[in-house]
């Protein structure tokens, strides 16, 4: 992937077919769509290029905090990228409205700031657990 964002023509014609697409189907497509490559979007959800590689290629699942993370950063419902069912995809812009790309990058950073908020989140979580085990030890 280039970085380059595909187009509605060539996300529906390339990689979504509702009768056959997997989770790892709908989550390449939906990243490639994003315009992210797959060394971004693993590095954006804190794991490792080779555990996004495995949910892309169907052989292993995310948990449910990373499942929530991807969809809110590929602006995609959680439903969709599980079954299929839904709406897919959506571009934050109509076809005829240009966004700015001020905005655009603004809308990164945001999408950014609130995958960094949630791993903070459940970095937090972690820590807490472990405070509550070493005080009752």
């Amino acid at each position: 992937m280039n970085g380059k964002p595909l187009t509605d023509e060539e996300y529906h014609d390339h990689w979504y077919g509702e009768d056959v697409a997997t989770f790892g189907d709908r989550l390449q497509a939906a990243r490639e769509y994003a315009g992210l490559s797959l060394p971004e979007f693993a590095k954006r959800l804190g794991v490792k290029k080779s555990t996004a590689l495995g949910w892309e290629e169907d052989l292993a699942e995310p948990r449910a905090n990373k499942l929530s993370m991807m969809a809110g950063l590929l602006n995609v419902s959680i439903i969709w990228l599980l079954s299929g069912e839904g709406e897919d995809v959506k571009s934050p812009y109509d076809d005829d409205d240009m966004v700015d790309a001020g905005v655009s990058a603004l809308l990164t950073e945001i999408r950014d700031l609130r995958s960094q908020l949630s791993q903070a989140g459940d970095r937090l979580g972690k820590l807490e657990k472990r405070l509550r085990k070493q005080l009752k030890d």
